[in-house]
């Protein structure tokens, strides 16, 4: 999984809670909102040259509150948000099982990271994961990319595993990935 540096400036971004507000078992394409600094976030990284990927663990659809359809819905929905802000996401993937399922998609497990970087040509080595749960920072520590918390109060603090650096929204997160140079 080798590639061109700029095919490496990827963004793998958790959805709810750090792209778009957590409403929690939300199936309402229409409901849909950015998070604070998220539209400008997503600007920011185009602007610059890299590219953004979605992961995210939807357990929602095996505890039956909305079906794998209405997800990918709210997949659309999300892709459409973007391209309104005048760019895109490269792909949106998702993990409709329980969390104790024992799968291999459901962060913090790679197998979506390893899927999306089969698919779409980048190292995760060298990829910077942005989430707001625990899970986020284990699944991009478990890949050796660096790692970014979303949180407005002083939970990274007793988190087990310690992310590369805390910020309280994502456009400020957005900012320090290209002062820092990730």
């Amino acid at each position: 999984m080798s590639g061109t540096v700029e095919s490496d400036k990827v963004i793998i971004l958790d959805r709810d809670g750090t792209l778009v507000l957590d409403r929690g078992y939300m199936d309402d394409p229409a409901l849909l909102e950015f998070a604070h600094g998220a539209a400008d976030a997503l600007r920011w990284w185009h602007e610059h040259g890299y590219r953004m990927v979605v992961i995210t663990n939807q357990s929602g659809v095996a505890r039956g509150y909305f079906s794998a359809e209405r997800a990918e819905e709210m997949n659309v929905r999300l892709h459409d948000m973007v391209e309104e802000l005048g760019f895109r996401l490269d792909r949106i993937y998702f993990c409709p099982h329980r969390p104790d399922a024992g799968c291999n998609c459901r962060k913090p497990a790679l197998g979506l990271l390893r899927q999306a970087a089969s698919e779409l040509g980048f190292n995760p080595q060298r990829i910077v994961v942005i989430g707001d749960k625990q899970s986020d920072i284990e699944f991009g520590q478990s890949a050796g990319a660096k790692t970014i918390l979303i949180a407005e109060d002083s939970s990274a603090l007793t988190m087990l595993a310690q992310p590369d650096l805390v910020t309280s929204n994502l456009l400020n997160a957005a900012r320090a990935v290209t002062t820092l140079g990730w």
